[in-house]
């Protein structure tokens, strides 16, 4: 039997093959049967052996496919496999429906009944944590700890301490172990390394919870870290920051060993300290960096560095502050002082400015491709469309985010959440990130944990997780929530101003691979 996926609609009697979209060979004769004709329900029930992604796939190539990967038969397969302590809804909508509106629901955070762990530290704050997988990854200082979540819910040795910088870290990034020098076999692709960078004039590449590279060459302090590498597979390089005024670059490409030089090009041109540094996406070889006198200049990695400034290959600069920055595309949104502004990378001009504040901007997020950012402030934080504020004077924001005591400095925001917090308060707050309304509020800690608190000193957040860290004058205290596995919603009518969470659950799953440092 002879089938072909050239499908726009099933083929009905009267219709051609022509006005379907379902070609039929003309070397094999007239009676030769098409995917179309297959009956719609034993072919969903094929579709239900298929991964999530490869049903996507087929809902995209015609709308006769279409309406085969969206039948409820697939997609109660799918659910029960996601979450089978629950039985998939019989709502109106579709199971498909009711599946991705429990995704969204789980990365709003909207249960009161997720899996909580604590864990009591000393008396300190911390200034970092990155969370990825089954890590948490945190600075204190010049110390950085990193701990298994399984291992500490297991009852076992959960925290490694890796202290060889002398002074307080100031950055720490997280990239695929496959783009560095260690990396050694297919096995390992899903492993990744850590990077951190210190007031010790040094930066340090982690993996298993040793340092096998210390990169030195700043004359000072090293402050920024780029959030990605530049360059192709076979030549990564890591961009550094310094207190010095430098743009350094370090090959962590397979082509270097420990030992060599790896600093392959300093650039010059700032007068004052850096503060950001960021990699462009439309060319990776271009990297854009901003010193503390607001003064930005692009750098292209591929140029030649005979002479120091030549590889600046454009320069402008903002009024106030910088306070962060994020490139997409051939654009640079930059927030700095009071205002959001939008700056092409080509030319170096001003496209936009994208939002002024009454009062001056304490922290920023954007999600270009939802064409939405957001600005934390003095006691609030602010929803901006970057859609509505193009090319107008007078710029608006989509909502106000409230519910804070203080600046708000912790600031995250992705395709489904908003999460806001300050260092007065111990609450952190949730908020749907398209709309900016109220989801959740969860609280770092209490009095009578840690004594008297002085609020939320670090926090990060993936898709089902967030943790956060807080401290008292007896003790400090990191507390991990994860939603994946959360039921029972948030009542509407119970007290927004609350915190609505009952019990933890008893145990902690992960079904991801974990990933070794």
């Amino acid at each position: 039997m002879a089938i072909s996926c050239n499908l726009t609609e099933p083929s009905t009697p009267g219709t051609s093959s022509e006005s379907t979209g379902v070609s039929v060979s003309e070397t094999s004769g007239a009676n030769e049967t098409t995917i179309a004709d297959l009956d719609i329900d034993s072919l969903a029930h094929c579709t239900s052996y298929l991964s999530l992604l490869d049903i996507s796939n087929m809902a995209m190539s015609c709308k006769f496919l279409e309406r085969v990967a969206y039948s409820d038969l697939v997609w109660n397969r799918l659910y029960r496999e996601k979450w089978p302590h629950l039985l998939p809804p019989c709502a109106t909508s579709g199971v498909r429906v009711a599946y991705l509106d429990r995704i969204s629901a789980l990365q709003q955070f909207k249960f009161v009944d997720p899996l909580i762990a604590d864990f009591y530290t000393v008396a300190r704050p911390y200034q970092y944590i990155l969370l990825d997988k089954n890590s948490m990854v945190l600075s204190q200082g010049s110390l950085i700890q990193v701990m298994k979540i399984d291992k500490f819910l297991n009852g076992r040795d959960f925290v490694v301490s890796l202290n060889d910088h002398k002074a307080r870290v100031t950055c720490m990034r997280i990239f695929p172990l496959n783009e560095t020098s260690l990396f050694r076999a297919e096995t390992q692709s899903s492993e990744n390394v850590l990077v951190s960078s210190s007031c010790d004039h040094s930066i340090r590449l982690w993996w298993k919870g040793t340092c096998h590279r210390c990169f030195r060459g700043h004359n000072g302090p090293v402050l920024s870290l780029s959030d990605k590498l530049l360059g192709d597979v076979s030549a990564k390089l890591l961009a550094s920051g310094g207190e010095d005024g430098t743009v350094r670059l370090w090959s962590l490409g397979s082509g270097s060993k420990r030992g060599q030089q790896a600093l392959k090009a300093t650039f010059y041109g700032h007068e004052k300290p850096i503060k950001l540094v960021s990699v462009t996406e439309y060319k990776n070889s271009l990297l854009v960096s901003i010193s503390t006198d607001s003064k930005i200049r692009v750098w292209d990695a591929n140029a030649s560095s005979a002479i120091r400034s030549s590889c600046c290959v454009g320069m402008t600069s903002v009024a106030g502050t910088p306070v962060n920055m994020k490139c997409h595309e051939s654009l640079l949104y930059i927030a700095s002082g009071s205002h959001v502004i939008a700056i092409d990378l080509r030319t170096m001009q001003k496209v936009s400015t994208l939002a002024t504040s009454k009062s001056r901007i304490c922290s920023f997020d954007i999600m270009p491709s939802k064409s939405s950012f957001c600005t934390g402030e003095d006691d609030k934080a602010l929803l901006w469309d970057i859609r509505k504020n193009q090319g107008r004077m007078k710029t608006d924001p989509i909502t106000e985010l409230d519910r804070h005591v203080g600046p708000v400095i912790h600031l995250h925001m992705d395709s489904y959440k908003i999460v806001t917090g300050t260092q007065e308060d111990v609450n952190v707050n949730i908020w749907e990130a398209g709309t900016g309304f109220f989801s959740n509020s969860l609280s770092c800690c209490s009095p009578e944990e840690v004594g008297p608190c002085f609020g939320c000193s670090a926090l990060a957040v993936d898709k089902y997780r967030i943790i956060t860290a807080a401290y008292g004058k007896e003790c400090g205290l990191l507390r991990l929530w994860d939603f994946k596995n959360a039921i029972c919603p948030v009542s509407l009518y119970e007290d927004e101003h609350s915190s609505k969470f009952w019990g933890p659950q008893s145990s902690y799953s992960d079904d991801d691979d974990d990933r070794v440092w």
